[in-house]
C-alpha cells in the first residue's frame, strides 16, 4: 500500500490554554476553591498535575493523589471515596460554570491564525477536558471573538471517554469527514494532549507559552523578566517534547511552520 504523502487536511486543537484561557487559569481556580471549602487546600502544581483530562476524572486524580488523602482524612474524617469524588464534581461544575464567563478570551493570534489555516483547505477540529455543558459557556464568546471550529468534541459526545483516550480525535475525524489520519494534526499544551493524539495515529504539537505548562496570563508572562521567561519556556518545551510531541511551538499563531516541518515529513515518508 502506498504511504500519505498529501498535505495536512485537518488541525484538532485543544480549547482552555491553546485557543482560550491564557494560562488555563479557570480550571485551576476552580480545583483550588472547591477542595478548599472542604478544608483541604491543594497547590497550583497539583491542580495542573493532571491538566487536560476529563474534569471529574481530574478531581479524582487530585483526591487519591500524593498526599491529598492524608489531609482529607483529617479534614474531613475518612478516607476519601468514589462518593466524595462525586460530590467534588457536582461543587466544581457551578463554580467552573460561572468562572468560564470570565475566562474565555481568545488568545492573541488564533482567528487570524486559523483563517489561514482554511484558506490552505485545513479543517479546525477540537477537543477539550471540559464537559458538554462546559464547552458550550466559552464556544459563542470565541465565536464573537473570531474563533470558530468546524467541530467541537467533548468527552460527553464519546461516552465519556476523555483523553488520554483517542476516541474525540476520532469522533473529530468523523464529522470532518477527513482521512487518513496522517494527513491531521492534535495541537494542545499538555501531556496528555499530546498521548490523546499518539494513540489516535496522528501527528501532534505541544503549546508551550500560553497554556498549563507556564500556567500565567499573557500579562503576568510579559512581566517577567526576559531570563526568566526563557527558562520557563525551555521547562515547558523540554516537558511537552518528553511527551512525544513531533513539533514544540510558544503559541498556536505560530503552527504553521511546524505544520510546514510536518508536511515536508510526510513527503519523506514519515508517519506519526
Amino acid at each position: 500500500m502506498r504511504s500519505y504523502a498529501g498535505p495536512v487536511k485537518a488541525v484538532i486543537l485543544d480549547w482552555a490554554g491553546t485557543t482560550v484561557d491564557h494560562g488555563s487559569l479557570a480550571p485551576v481556580l476552580v480545583l483550588q476553591q472547591v477542595f478548599a471549602r472542604r478544608g483541604v487546600p491543594i497547590s497550583e502544581e497539583q491542580a495542573r498535575r493532571d491538566m487536560g483530562i476529563l474534569k471529574k476524572d481530574h478531581i479524582r486524580k487530585i483526591l487519591f493523589g500524593p498526599n491529598v488523602p492524608a489531609q482529607w482524612r483529617g479534614a474531613v474524617g475518612h478516607e476519601p471515596t468514589e462518593a466524595d469524588v462525586e460530590n467534588l464534581f457536582a461543587s466544581f461544575v457551578p463554580l467552573q460554570l460561572e468562572c468560564l464567563v470570565k475566562y474565555s478570551a481568545v488568545i492573541d493570534g488564533i482567528a487570524d491564525t486559523v483563517a489561514r489555516l482554511r484558506k490552505r483547505a485545513i479543517r479546525i477540529g477540537s477537543t477539550t477536558g471540559y464537559t458538554r455543558a462546559m464547552l458550550d459557556v466559552i464556544l459563542r464568546p470565541a465565536a464573537e471573538q473570531g474563533y470558530q471550529p468546524d467541530c467541537a468534541i467533548t468527552p460527553d459526545d464519546v461516552g465519556g471517554r476523555g483523553r488520554p483516550q483517542p476516541f474525540m480525535i476520532y469522533a473529530n475525524v468523523i464529522r470532518l469527514q477527513v482521512e487518513p489520519l496522517e494527513s491531521i494534526v492534535k495541537i494542545g499544551d499538555t501531556p496528555v494532549d499530546i498521548e490523546e493524539g499518539l494513540r489516535a495515529g496522528v501527528w501532534t504539537i505541544g503549546v508551550a507559552r500560553t497554556g498549563n505548562m507556564i500556567g500565567l496570563s499573557a500579562e503576568d508572562f510579559t512581566a517577567l523578566a526576559p531570563a526568566e521567561q526563557a527558562i520557563r519556556l525551555e521547562n515547558a518545551r523540554t516537558a511537552l517534547s518528553a511527551a512525544g510531541a513531533h513539533e514544540v511551538i510558544d503559541a498556536v499563531a505560530d503552527c504553521e511552520p511546524a505544520l510546514d516541518a510536518i508536511e515536508a515529513r510526510i513527503r519523506h515518508g514519515e508517519r506519526p
